[in-house]
């Protein structure tokens, strides 16, 4: 493992992250920026990039940062500013408290592939990936909180607390979803995507991101997989929040036809469970992004080919980091040609195993307006002054 110490302690359970964190060179930027000592103006984030894009109607620096997931809180989002990511995502934040899953959350994963990669549909997905403690870069993590929240009595002023962290060139962005409780209807739990949404409008936000790609529909269902169901809500939540820009998280969704197996040699003949989401979606209004992608669930299991993970339905996890580096860049080239063929306009945020400025150039390449890294942001706090470098 390298000496280098993550933000997020995944020796410690996710409240001592909430309360103590964010650590290592992330608390280093918090202490420079509370005492005033930051190295200069731009590495606290403090002077807006002559070379702004527009991300979503705004302006940014360079259009990189941290995704839903690690930022549990202000103090770790203000942290990624000053570490020089100038998109930075709340974490998931829901209409009621909702608790994490048991510790441990984390343990690092190695699929058994030459390039360490997981491939979505592959036979070893099912039969069991090994997860124990052997951090080693290229970083490749376990995902397993289930979407832990506070109430809104609390994340909200903490939040604004967020928002008016961002410096020049900046910008935070609020995550949340629905929460799908015992007995509700689907128009109850559309109606809590819309409550909940509501809630964050009232923090200041001026855009969101809302949740498809966790486990938000029972064990191991994906909202995502029912583009239908995300049309309806998406519905209802832009006709409350008006102008704001939502965009949408999304697991890896597979092209129905393919011939050529695997990589450069693959032709995908239909994708039209794709177009059908951008479709239900960006193509009516809804939805002004796709945030793609967050994990690929996995079976993961010990040295001794046990359950890797304590308690019953964690027999299986979304895996992040390294691994699912190729399902992504593929994923942000299908919405690409989604995009050209429909002549459409949404921003794509491409992510998965973005560890290096070549990965960010890669996702870049493949059609990715905006890249965001968390496994591997989390083990390189340098990581966005690095790609600013080798611009």
């Amino acid at each position: 493992m390298s000496d280098f110490e993550p933000f997020y302690d995944v020796n410690l359970s996710y409240d001592d992250n909430y309360a103590k964190g964010p650590f290592g060179a992330f608390a280093a930027a918090l202490a420079a920026d509370a005492d005033g000592t930051a190295a200069s103006a731009d590495a606290a984030g403090a002077v807006a990039d002559e070379s702004a894009v527009d991300f979503l109607g705004h302006q940014v620096n360079l259009p990189f940062g941290i995704p839903a997931g690690p930022l549990l809180n202000e103090r770790f989002t203000t942290a990624a500013f000053r570490a020089g990511f100038d998109l930075a995502t709340y974490k998931t934040v829901r209409s009621r408290a909702w608790g994490c899953n048991p510790f441990p959350n984390v343990l690092a994963v190695h699929p058994q592939s030459a390039d360490g990669s997981l491939i979505p549909g592959s036979a070893e997905l099912d039969e069991g990936v090994l997860a124990d403690t052997r951090y080693e870069q290229p970083i490749s993590i376990s995902n397993s909180f289930g979407v832990p929240s506070r109430d809104p009595d609390e994340w909200q002023p903490d939040m604004k607390r967020a928002i008016a962290a961002a410096g020049p060139g900046q910008l935070l962005i609020p995550s949340f979803q629905g929460s799908r409780t015992e007995g509700m209807t689907t128009d109850d739990y559309i109606a809590d995507h819309v409550a909940t949404a509501r809630l964050v409008t009232e923090t200041g936000a001026d855009l969101m991101v809302m949740n498809t790609s966790c486990p938000n529909e029972g064990h191991n269902r994906l909202l995502c997989h029912d583009p239908a169901l995300v049309g309806r809500i998406t519905e209802a939540v832009k006709n409350e929040i008006g102008d704001r820009a939502l965009a949408i998280k999304l697991a890896y969704i597979p092209p129905t036809e393919v011939t050529g197996g695997w990589g450069p040699e693959r032709t995908i003949v239909d994708d039209s469970a794709l177009e059908f989401m951008v479709k239900e979606t960006a193509e009516r209004g809804t939805v002004q992004a796709f945030s793609a992608i967050n994990t690929i669930s996995a079976r993961l299991v010990d040295a001794n080919g046990e359950q890797a993970l304590p308690g019953a339905g964690r027999d299986r996890s979304g895996v992040c980091g390294r691994a699912i580096r190729r399902a992504g860049l593929d994923m942000v080239a299908r919405l690409a040609a989604i995009r050209e063929k429909l002549g459409l306009d949404y921003t794509i945020i491409g992510l998965g195993g973005v560890v290096s400025p070549e990965d960010y150039a890669a996702y870049r390449a493949a059609g990715a307006d905006a890249v965001m890294s968390a496994t591997g942001a989390m083990w390189d706090a340098d990581l966005a002054r690095k790609i600013k470098a080798a611009r």
